[in-house]
């Protein structure tokens, strides 16, 4: 049986392997003949995911 915290692990390494499959698929799209398109749309999903990285960081230092 898993602990809070253990599956708190378990569900940010699956948030983590999803959002590398987007990151392998965006690649994928960069280095062929669509890449302007899919650099546009990999520059709106970092600023995306870099938001949502600090308001969990922020969110996780507020809680100690």
């Amino acid at each position: 049986m898993l602990s809070q915290s253990d599956s708190r692990e378990v569900i940010m390494l699956r948030w983590a392997a999803i959002f590398f499959v987007i990151a392998i698929i965006a690649a994928v799209l960069g280095f062929s003949g669509i890449a302007a398109g899919a650099a546009e749309i990999a520059k709106i999903l970092f600023f995306v995911f870099l938001l949502v990285f600090v308001v969990t960081l922020v969110m996780a230092l507020m809680r100690r």
